[in-house]
């Protein structure tokens, strides 16, 4: 609307100022007319009373007392050449002769005999100024050419210009005053227009498949268009509702499904060894044998050993899959995490902190969980190693609380970094891989985070960050 503004007042101004030009050049030709009209029929009396004979040569001696007099009530000069283009007589008071006003151009002349009506503008500029000079026929009784009039006529532009510029400075202040108040009515206008965009426009951005998404209400009094944006916005609200729905009931299921086969996979482990330990015992067991209850033992503690595989392999099923509602509560990390560290006797493990007290909102018994399944798996990256370290730090950065697990231990193979975190994904021989995946859950729900660093084949650090209540 602006740019229109200005190219339409761009437009009047050079409108205006052609327009003004064109009526200049029609003025300055009809105003010539008239005087060129006037002087031809003040000559034609002129020469109609005199006593003179009515011929090229006489006509100073005519026109001498009478010039001066015309010249003056038409307010131009006047000059009269003979047929050849020679200056006879001027109205000028001070006469001079100079090449130019003494002499008609030749090419003036020859143009004059082709003009229609016996009459010629030559066009030309002298010291600055823009000249009109007008040539027509003075004739006699019988309308024979006796010589030529010439009325040199000055196109004054002052007061046009004067006209012009004074319009220019009108409208100027014409359309800045209407360019302020479209600015004003633009800006409140293009707020009105683009309220209803902006607001489906700040739905789209927090619009999220994982939470319910807020609906817009129809406007019945908005444009047709608006409200068909805000039909579209809406039902697309539903369709992701839906697919939401859709999705979660399938990785629901999905999850399920790989928990179970893996659940199974882990049980049938421990019942192979089994089998083939009852066969074997059966086969092999004499009753009458001196060693028969050492048999008998041996073959109660491996199937004790297979036993006790298979209800570690449930615990850790049934701690990951039903994990115990959350407590909110505000616990002091500092002591929480020394108190985790108590059930450990391995003495290659350090407690450090940078403030004594650190306060957060967590459940005490899940924070437990949580060190002591980072302290284990650091302990168990630590076998076979010369002169085992577990760094265990807790400090506060900012408003934050991380709680940092550092151990000298094997650490992580590159291929498998990405995949540390995913439930039943494990490089031990025995467990279902769930420590790690229970430890993100229990952390991302308190609105927290974990990270892990590690350089394979020499260190390892997890970092669990918390926010920190004041």
């Amino acid at each position: 609307m602006m740019l229109l503004m200005v190219i339409t007042s761009v437009l009047i101004a050079g409108m205006s100022i052609y327009q003004f030009k064109e009526q200049a050049k029609d003025y300055h030709e009809s105003r010539l007319e008239r005087k060129e009209a006037s002087v031809l029929k003040s000559t034609a009396n002129v020469l109609r009373r005199t006593d003179f004979e009515i011929k090229t040569e006489n006509l100073p001696f005519i026109f001498k007392e009478r010039i001066q007099e015309i010249s003056s009530v038409l307010g131009m000069e006047i000059n009269i050449y003979d047929l050849d283009g020679k200056l006879l007589i001027s109205s000028r008071a001070n006469f001079s002769t100079d090449s130019i006003k003494e002499t008609i151009p030749i090419a003036t002349i020859k143009n004059l005999k082709n003009a229609e009506g016996n009459r010629y503008i030559r066009k030309f500029e002298e010291n600055g100024e823009k000249y009109r000079s007008s040539y027509s026929y003075l004739t006699d009784n019988k309308f024979k050419n006796i010589g030529i009039l010439n009325l040199p006529y000055l196109e004054n532009d002052d007061f046009m210009n004067y006209e012009l510029e004074e319009f220019l400075k009108r409208l100027s202040l014409v359309y800045i005053i209407m360019f302020l108040i479209s600015l004003v009515l633009g800006y409140f206008l293009s707020n009105y227009i683009t309220q209803s965009i902006n607001k489906i426009s700040n739905q789209l951005k927090i619009i999220n498949i994982a939470t319910r998404n807020k609906k817009l209400p129809i406007d019945y009094k908005g444009s047709e268009e608006i409200n068909m944006l805000v039909n579209s916005y809406n039902n697309m609200v539903d369709q992701l509702e839906e697919s939401a729905v859709k999705l979660a009931t399938s990785e629901r299921e999905q999850a399920w499904r790989e928990m179970a086969k893996q659940v199974a996979h882990e049980i049938k482990n421990p019942l192979t060894p089994m089998r083939l330990t009852v066969q074997s015992f059966e086969m092999r067991f004499d009753p009458s044998d001196s060693n028969a209850k050492e048999k008998l033992k041996e073959f109660s503690a491996s199937l004790i050993e297979q036993i006790d595989v298979m209800s570690n392999i449930a615990s850790a099923f049934s701690t990951y899959a039903s994990m115990p509602a959350q407590k909110n509560e505000e616990i002091d990390v500092n002591r929480v995490t020394q108190l985790a560290l108590d059930i450990f006797n391995e003495n290659y493990i350090e407690y450090t902190q940078n403030e004594n007290s650190l306060k957060t909102i967590f459940d005490r018994t899940q924070l437990i969980r949580v060190v002591t399944n980072l302290v284990k798996n650091a302990t168990q990256a630590l076998s076979g190693q010369e002169n085992p370290i577990i760094k265990v730090s807790v400090n506060r950065h900012d408003d934050k609380i991380k709680i940092i697990v550092w151990d000298n231990g094997t650490g992580v193979a590159p291929e498998n970094v990405n995949k540390i975190f995913e439930p039943k994904f494990t490089t031990k021989n025995s467990g279902m891989g769930l420590g790690l995946a229970m430890v993100k859950q229990i952390v991302e729900s308190y609105d927290g985070s974990i990270e892990m660093e590690t350089e394979y084949g020499k260190w390892t650090q997890f970092t669990v960050t918390m926010p920190l209540h004041s």
